[in-house]
């Protein structure tokens, strides 16, 4: 039998895309390219591979089954095809996609990206926006490297513990909490409070430290991002509960005090991860070193 590689990745992107238009877009061919390839592969494994359910693709069981082997096999070809050759800085030039938490980008973007620019000026970096759903990006290629306290679950997501910092409050200065020696559970929990979740969350780990203690608090708010929960806490008698590395300049900028956090709680984890199809990516291991070491030195360890 002759195989056609071109089929595999057709079988990738459909797979991952669940329909042929995705799949077209994904690969750049036009869509009645993409369903001739679709034909090819049905004829090829007597599979229809994606079946029609209303308005929508829906994969055979099939598919669902050998959806991760397609997905491997694509890269071990890639891996195996593409030339070995010594990484050259000076002439590299490459778009990397990182999807940061927005602390560490300001805490600890601009360091990585003055230390690209030294090395490897052709280099660019795409920062974008965490979503508030969870998103493949590692897995599809979209994303080269995430960087936030999630460890990843997925057994082909690589995941680096970079560093950690405690949890601390912040208020603004001459807030009542600021005339005290020390800040206890019970005052903490009196306080009114401002969350920060993307997706919204009103409660988080810091709610069950404080039931184990017979307490609760009082969520008046979510903000999707620490530097706009620091404006609630700036402007108001709000407490904001974040992690100190990401937020103590911020908060000193602002004019905004910060106190210890009367809870035994774990510090807070920084995870750096990528997709182990780029473990032996030569650009993409310099570009992690990089982004290791600004997001320690940022204040993260």
């Amino acid at each position: 039998m002759q195989l056609d590689l071109n089929l595999l990745a057709a079988l990738d992107a459909l797979l991952e895309e669940g329909s042929v238009a995705g799949a077209a877009a994904r690969l750049h061919v036009t869509a009645p390219a993409m369903s001739r390839s679709l034909g090819r592969i049905r004829r090829t494994t007597g599979d229809q591979i994606l079946v029609r359910t209303g308005r929508t693709m829906t994969p055979t069981p099939y598919a669902i089954a050998v959806r991760q082997q397609v997905h491997e096999l694509l890269h071990e070809v890639q891996r195996v095809l593409a030339p070995s050759r010594e990484l050259d800085l000076a002439t590299l030039e490459r778009t990397f996609t990182l999807r940061w938490h927005d602390s560490l980008v300001a805490l600890s973007g601009p360091a990585l990206l003055a230390a690209v620019r030294r090395e490897a000026p052709g280099v660019r970096l795409r920062f974008v926006a965490e979503s508030d759903v969870d998103t493949p990006g590692l897995r599809r290629g979209e994303v080269d490297l995430e960087a936030n306290a999630d460890r990843a679950g997925a057994p082909d997501i690589r995941t680096e513990k970079v560093g950690e910092t405690r949890v601390v409050i912040v208020v603004r200065q001459g807030h009542p909490l600021t005339r005290v020696r020390i800040v206890t559970a019970e005052q903490y929990a009196a306080a009114e409070h401002v969350t920060v979740s993307r997706r919204g969350n009103l409660g988080n780990a810091l709610d069950d430290a404080l039931a184990r203690l017979g307490l609760t608090r009082r969520v008046v708010a979510t903000a999707p991002t620490e530097a706009a929960a620091l404006e609630f806490a700036r402007a108001s008698d709000l407490l904001i509960s974040v992690p100190e590395a990401t937020t103590r300049s911020a908060a000193a900028g602002l004019g905004l005090a910060v106190l210890p956090l009367p809870l035994e709680l774990p510090p807070a984890p920084v995870h750096l991860s990528w997709h182990q199809r780029y473990d032996t990516d030569q650009a993409h291991a310099w570009l992690r070193g990089l982004a290791r070491t600004a997001l320690t030195v940022g204040g993260a360890s």
